[in-house]
Parts: structure tokens; C-alpha cells; sequence
């Protein structure tokens, strides 16, 4: 379906309780391409596009005041140059259950200078290998990413793992795009062997809960049995069949818990969060050093123990030869 101007004027408006954002809701309308977001005058810091068949995130017009997008269970495979022009303020974007397929295919969000949270959940690029800190180091800023609070640790490991010419080569490597349109509406296409691995896996399955399994797999993007799998990418199947569970309800849900959390605290910076984490690596090293420092303490107090009675046994010695060179004198005398 279009997304019409009479669409837009006539969809539900509310403002938020838990954030007191003005927001649009356009759910479930079917919409494929979005266009003429004009009509809405820039008047709402939040477009709700949920339950849509959008395909590409592109056609905003100039929206200063708009801080968050909600594209939960659409067909997106392409995200646009250039938003940064349009959308500059984006701080949340959530694309829960979509078809993102590589891992370049998100860095045109690189650009947005105010992206914070970001969801990629039930995406098939979130079972590439390298996927957490490969978006970490692409979105420096990101203070939230699928739900789950960015470590200092992990932008340590992502610097760690993409510095230097080897770093630049994987970086260079894993990031690759999409190529051309993905055909059947955002859908992946299978190879020969890709197939031959699913009626296989199929074939082994015994139960109602197996074939869900391998269902919930297939619709993100994980092709059974396929080599190269690690020990990531196996956590990555967990989280996929956990969050393929979650209802568009209590994605929702999880959406306006953190609204909420973000409006009962004060919203910290990045950098006072890095800060905080910091001073807690800090004082474990102080703890350490401190650790050492008594042991090196207790060294010396020991070696000095050592140098004082030698230091004693060398001076009742020289007292001895004294006594004994005085002996004679009195003698004599």
C-alpha cells in the first residue's frame, strides 16, 4: 500500500507517558516505500512503522525534530546514504526482525551523529561471525545494541580486533554488502547445498518442537549443518530462536521499558559511562598493584632481616677482635 497524505493526517497520534514524546503510529498499514512524511509537518519525535513491508530505509524529507524509527517485523534489506542529511537527530532505531544480510550493509549508520540505540535482533546478519563487535567499532556511539548495554570491554576487544593492518584486512573482509536486490521480497535465496543441508536437517528432526526450531533458524538466515560455525555464532542460533519468540507485543513492551528506564534516571553520556568503567578497572589495578606491593614488602622487610643480623654478626665480630687486641695491651702493662 501507499503511504498517502490522507494516511498520515489521519493515523493515530498520542504522546508517550513514558517519555512524553510526540509519536505517529503507522502500524500495520502494509506500507512498502516510505514517502510524503512532509505531510506530517515535522511535528513528531517518533514514527512507529511496525508490522509494515517496508523494504528500504530512504525517503525521509528534511526531519529535524524526529529522535526515533520502529520498523519491528518489516522486509528491510537496504539502508541509505545519507540519512545523517535528513534525519539527523535519530537516536533509536529499531529493526527487530528484518532481513539485514551483511555486515556493510549497516554502515551507512555510521553517519548518524546521534545514534544511541540501535536493534538488529532476528536479523540474518546477527549470525555472521564477528557481528557485536563489528558493529561496535563501525558505531562508535552506540550505548545500546539489541537490547543489551555496550561494555567498556567490548570496545576494548573491538579496537583490539581491528587495529592495525591485519585489523583493516578482517574489517575490510567480514564487511562486506549485499549484492543487488534480494530476491523474493527481502527473502534469501538458498543454494543447491544450502538446500540439500535443510531437508537433511529436516529429516533428523523427531519432534513438533524440532521443526519449529529449524523453522525459526531458516527465517533468520542460519542454514543448518553449514561449516565454519563457532561457538558465537551458536549463541547467536540461541538468541535468535529466544527472540523469534518474543510477540511484536512484548517487543513493545521492551521498547517502552527502557523509555521508561531513560526517563526515572538521568540519561548518562558515553563518555561518563567509559568513565565510570574506567575508575572500576582502575581501582582493580590499584587493587593489584597494592596486592604486589605487599608482597615486595614483605621481601624486603625479609632481605633487610638477612642484612641486619649479618650487619649484628659482622659488628660482635669486630668487637671480639677489640677485645682481643686489648688483651695483650693489659698484659704488657
Amino acid at each position: 500500500m501507499k503511504l498517502s497524505v490522507d494516511i498520515i493526517e489521519n493515523a493515530s497520534q498520542y504522546i508517550n507517558p513514558a517519555t512524553h514524546d510526540r509519536e505517529l503510529d503507522l502500524r500495520n498499514y502494509k506500507i512498502t516505500v516510505i514517502e510524503n512524511l512532509g505531510a506530517s509537518l515535522d511535528q513528531f519525535d517518533s514514527y512507529d512503522f511496525s508490522d509494515n513491508n517496508v523494504r528500504k530505509i530512504d525517503g525521509f524529507p528534511l526531519l529535524v525534530r524526529l529522535k526515533k524509527l520502529l520498523f519491528n517485523n518489516n522486509r528491510i534489506n537496504r539502508i541509505a546514504e545519507g540519512l545523517e542529511e535528513v534525519i539527523p537527530n535519530l537516536s533509536w532505531l529499531i529493526l527487530t526482525n528484518n532481513q539485514i544480510q551483511e555486515l556493510g550493509d549497516i554502515d551507512p549508520l555510521a553517519t548518524l551523529p546521534k545514534l544511541e540505540f540501535l536493534s538488529l535482533l532476528n536479523n540474518p546478519v546477527t549470525t555472521k561471525k564477528h557481528y557485536r563487535l563489528y558493529v561496535i567499532h563501525r558505531l562508535p556511539k552506540l550505548r545500546i545494541l539489541d537490547f543489551r548495554k555496550i561494555k567498556l570491554r567490548e570496545r576494548q576487544d573491538a579496537a583490539n580486533l581491528f587495529k592495525g593492518k591485519k585489523g583493516r584486512e578482517l574489517e575490510k573482509g567480514i564487511g562486506i554488502k549485499s549484492r543487488g536486490p534480494v530476491p523474493g521480497g527481502g527473502k534469501p535465496v538458498h543454494t543447491p547445498a544450502d538446500v540439500e543441508a535443510i531437508k537433511a536437517a529436516i529429516a533428523k528432526a523427531k519432534t513438533l518442537e524440532e521443526i519449529e526450531r529449524l523453522n525459526q533458524m531458516l527465517k533468520a538466515g542460519y542454514i543448518p549443518g553449514r561449516s565454519g560455525d563457532d561457538s558465537q555464532t551458536n549463541r547467536n542460533q540461541t538468541n535468535i530462536i529466544e527472540n523469534n519468540n518474543i510477540s511484536a507485543e512484548q517487543q513493545q513492551q521492551q521498547i517502552q521499558q527502557h523509555q521508561q528506564q531513560e526517563q526515572q534516571e538521568p540519561q548518562e553520556q558515553p563518555e561518563e559511562e567509559e568513565e565510570e568503567e574506567e575508575e572500576e578497572e582502575e581501582e582493580e589495578e590499584e587493587e593489584e598493584k597494592e596486592e604486589g606491593d605487599d608482597e615486595d614488602t614483605e621481601e624486603d622487610q625479609d632481605q633487610g632481616g638477612e642484612e641486619s643480623q649479618n650487619d649484628n654478626s659482622n659488628h660482635f665480630g669486630m668487637e671480639e677482635q677489640e677485645d682481643s687486641d686489648s688483651m695483650p695491651m693489659e698484659q704488657s702493662s
